[in-house]
Order: C-alpha cells, then sequence, then structure tokens
C-alpha cells in the first residue's frame, strides 16, 4: 500500500470529501552510492552547524528565513501546518475545463486521490461520476511543501488523480528559441503525415516503450558481478545530412514500414494532384455562351430526312 503523502479533503461547493493523497507513480532507476576510490570506503554527506562546528542530529534542525545576513525567522512545523490560508487543509475547487484546454507543458507529477473513510465513499464517487459525465475536469487549488499549487483534478478508471499544474508565470516563453522564418511546402507536409500514419500506434505497450537505459545498466551490473566481459556498445548510427527533404520523408516511410513487416513500395506523398488554376468569372461565362450559341446553329442547319 503507497504511504499516504497528505491528508485532507476536496471543497466543491459545499460538498466536502475526505481524501488520502498516494503517489500515483514508481521510480524503478538503479541507484548509485558514492565511495572513496582509494578504500571503497562510502561517501556520505553529513550535516554540520557552522557555528560549533560539529554535526547535528535531524531532531536539531528546523526551518527558518534569512531576513538578512545577521537575522533570521525561525518557522516551526506546526506555523506551516496551520498557515491562514484556506487550501491548506483542503483541495478547493475553482473551475472546470475540458481537459483539452490545457496546455501538457503545465503539466507535474500525478497523485492518486483514495476515500478517507466509509463516510467520504459515497461524495467521492459523486464526483467521480460527474467529472465523467460532463467530460470536464476540474481546476483546484492546494498548499503542499511550503507552497500554493494549481492541480487538475480528473479520473482514472474509478480513481480520482490530482495532476500538478504550472502556474502561467512557471511557464518559459519559446519565442526566442524558435528558428529562422521559413517555408515548407504541401508535399513535404503531406509527406511528414504519411510517415506520421505509419508510426501510429494503439497503445504506448511493446518493446519499443520499455526503458532500455536501464536495462543496459542491469547488464553491464551482472556482468562485473560475474566477472564476465561488459556487453559490447552498438555504434551508433551517424546522421546523414538532409539535402532532400522530401527523399527523406519517403525513406522514413519505407523504414518504418518494413519495421512493421509491412509491403513496402513508392510512398504516396508525390502523388498530389496539382491545384486547378479556375478561369475568371467572365471567360467562363463568355465560353458556355460561345457554346450555347453553336449548338443553337447546328440544331437549325440540319434538314428532316425525306421518306
Amino acid at each position: 500500500m503507497p504511504r499516504t503523502i497528505w491528508s485532507g479533503a476536496i471543497s466543491f461547493g459545499l460538498v466536502t470529501v475526505p481524501i488520502n493523497v498516494v503517489s500515483a507513480t514508481e521510480d524503478h532507476s538503479i541507484r548509485f552510492h558514492q565511495y572513496h576510490l582509494e578504500d571503497m570506503g562510502r561517501v556520505r554527506y553529513r550535516k554540520v552547524c557552522e557555528l560549533e562546528d560539529r554535526e547535528v542530529d535531524q531532531s536539531e534542525i528546523g526551518k527558518g528565513y534569512e531576513l538578512t545576513r545577521d537575522r533570521l525567522i525561525p518557522i516551526t512545523d506546526e506555523e506551516l501546518s496551520n498557515l491562514p490560508l484556506p487550501t491548506a487543509k483542503a483541495i478547493e475547487i475553482d473551475a472546470f475545463v475540458p481537459l483539452e484546454d490545457i496546455d501538457p507543458i503545465r503539466m507535474g507529477a500525478g497523485y492518486y486521490l483514495a476515500a478517507g473513510g466509509q463516510v467520504a465513499a459515497k461524495p467521492y464517487k459523486l464526483l467521480v461520476e460527474a467529472l465523467r459525465r460532463s467530460r470536464r475536469v476540474a481546476i483546484a487549488k492546494y498548499a503542499w511543501s511550503g507552497r500554493e499549487r494549481l492541480g487538475v483534478l480528473r479520473v482514472r478508471g474509478d480513481a480520482m488523480v490530482l495532476q500538478e499544474l504550472l502556474w502561467p508565470d512557471e511557464i518559459r516563453d519559446p519565442t526566442e528559441l524558435l528558428p529562422a522564418p521559413t517555408e515548407v511546402s504541401e508535399e513535404e507536409i503531406e509527406g511528414a503525415l504519411a510517415l506520421m500514419d505509419t508510426m501510429t500506434v494503439d497503445a504506448l505497450e511493446g518493446e519499443e516503450f520499455t526503458d532500455r537505459y536501464t536495462e543496459a545498466l542491469g547488464q553491464i551490473i551482472e556482468a562485473k558481478r560475474e566477472e564476465q566481459p561488459l556487453p559490447k556498445v552498438p555504434e551508433p548510427e551517424q546522421p546523414a545530412q538532409v539535402l532532400d527533404l522530401m527523399a527523406a520523408l519517403n525513406a522514413s516511410v519505407q523504414q518504418a514500414k518494413a519495421s512493421r513487416g509491412e509491403k513496402t513500395g513508392p510512398a504516396e506523398v508525390h502523388e498530389l494532384p496539382e491545384p486547378k488554376k479556375k478561369a475568371p468569372a467572365k471567360k467562363q461565362l463568355a465560353k458556355k455562351t460561345a457554346a450555347k450559341k453553336t449548338t443553337a446553329k447546328k440544331s437549325t442547319g440540319r434538314r428532316p430526312r425525306s421518306a
């Protein structure tokens, strides 16, 4: 059972839903320790008081705000837990929006919200069903880890998820990173779309979506444990300089098809019909009028056949 990170309630109008917050993700990364190369002794970080020049225990350590170099304002955990802030004890829902209206770059870590006891079961279920049927997500505020945050409440399966949401001023403007102005043709766009079609999948599952870095690191650790030769490093493919964008797109489409076991053939990205130029309205009208006159002359010039 995951450890409870925070306990409180969801405030939804006059409805209160007691909840417990647990992490929704797990980290499977391989961890390393630092050690002394000379004698393989473990290197650790110690907390030392600058005034007494001695290591201090965790029970002796508190928090403080440095007002000036000579003045420190101590802040206790009790004071932090009793901030004059509504969101210090509750996740307050402020609005509801469609999920597609939220830029994914603002999304952060996710947490599961578990119902806080039997009394919370019914209002928890009510909020889950309301969110599901509305096809919207809730925008909420909450205060954790020394600051007030914005979050998204959404449904995953039958559970509620709280997703961190960065404030607008925390997102950097990418304008200065944009390349110099350039143009791409419709043919090139269609080629890119054709490549995207060949690379589209129904679910993020399979060999291509595994953590190969952790697997490779595990192979090195296992080889050293067994005193075996280290696995060979595959030669990286040198990226070719793109001189013809359409040729590169076509080759990429064929490569993607081959990797899926599909038949490879000429990509249908060069067969776009040329746009037809429409004649001016006056010329088209003149052509139609001339055609009618010609037809009329032909019909009046015919003689009936004799019996």
